[in-house]
């Protein structure tokens, strides 16, 4: 599809990566060797699947950069919206929760939703600001259509200076 697009439209593309590997890839070098063809092909930028793990995220970029991807890597970020979400999602994407995570998780009442929700802020806040003190080329924020995250985080970002 990047190939048909690039030769047909002037388009700037990027594409998907799975710091963790897609969930039906047959290996993590398998997926990152399906991503170099992806930048081969014409993408330009790609925006991961989001994970919890900022050392997870590095050793991706790391492999990727060894397997000759050059373009930017951008970290998808997904804030806790709620406890059932945050579950279901992880499954489905493969993606991994922490320890650390978890034990958050684990002492928030599920029906306080700010409380979900600070939490979900100060993780994501904590995990954009080393990523972003480490100098990746942006954040792509999920949304699930739910903006109030993405806006305090982006609020405390600007008051440290990060963005």
């Amino acid at each position: 599809m990047i190939t048909f697009i690039k030769r047909h439209y002037d388009f700037c593309l990027g594409c998907a990566g799975y710091p963790e590997g897609h969930i039906q890839a047959q290996s993590l070098e398998a997926d990152i060797g399906f991503l170099k063809q992806k930048q081969d092909n014409g993408a330009e930028y790609v925006v991961t699947q989001y994970c919890y793990d900022n050392d997870v995220f590095f050793r991706y970029v790391e492999k990727c950069r060894s397997a000759g991807v050059s373009i930017p890597i951008i970290p998808g970020i997904m804030p806790v919206y709620t406890l059932k979400l945050t579950q279901m999602l992880s499954k489905i994407c493969g993606t991994t929760i922490t320890d650390e995570m978890q034990r958050g998780l684990d002492q928030l009442d599920a029906t306080d939703k700010d409380a979900v929700i600070d939490f979900g802020v100060d993780f994501a806040v904590e995990q954009c600001r080393g990523l972003l003190k480490k100098g990746v080329a942006g954040l792509h924020f999920y949304t699930m259509d739910r903006s109030r995250s993405t806006k305090a985080i982006l609020t405390h970002l600007r008051e440290e200076n990060l963005i």
